[in-house]
């Protein structure tokens, strides 16, 4: 197989390393293939591809979908990125607990987030291309979202020497409310 599949503490979170076939020309690698996933548990059906580029600093999130809840396979392209995940599934063991990532493109790691979390990264590289596939198409009606630094979620984010520079609408998240952020 191509892929090695890496659980993490949170049920469906999964870090992917494909395996990298180089030489002195360059390297060659799958990023995805339904057969390999469907087979390590993930049975997604990506419909949209995004992309961004971002600067040291920079952090997006934590967004989610209320009603039309993506799943996510998410990578650093160029650079580096703190990735993480908000487990917002009702009735899950792991309601309002989180996890994160290193994403590097020098490593080709991905990480698999699946429908029904809050999703961010903070790029920690001096500039860092993020790409992700989604299981659902973006609706921004439907956006959602939490506080980043929110004390009761507790991400412990890399110190990277800066203040995060976050968006006007990020910076107006609210915090985490266990009434209104429960997914599926």
């Amino acid at each position: 197989m191509p892929f090695t599949f890496q659980k993490l503490a949170i049920d469906g979170l999964m870090e992917i390393q494909p395996k990298v076939f180089g030489d002195d020309r360059g390297y060659f690698l799958e990023t995805w293939s339904a057969r390999d996933f469907a087979e390590a548990g993930i049975n997604a059906s990506f419909v949209q591809d995004n992309q961004s580029k971002s600067v040291k600093g920079v952090l997006r999130g934590l967004h989610f979908q209320k009603t039309f809840v993506q799943g996510k396979l998410v990578r650093a392209m160029e650079g580096e990125v703190f990735d993480v995940a908000v487990d917002l599934r009702s009735g899950s063991p792991t309601y309002g607990k989180w996890a994160g990532v290193v994403l590097k493109a020098s490593e080709h790691n991905q990480f698999y987030v699946p429908p029904g979390f809050a999703h961010g990264f903070l790029v920690l590289s001096e500039t860092a291309v993020f790409a992700y596939k989604c299981t659902d198409f973006y609706h921004p009606e439907d956006e959602g979202g939490l506080r980043w630094n929110d004390p009761s979620v507790g991400i412990r984010w890399p110190e990277i020497g800066m203040a995060p520079k976050l968006s006007a609408k990020d910076e107006a998240l609210p915090l985490f409310d266990p009434k209104e952020h429960c997914l599926g």
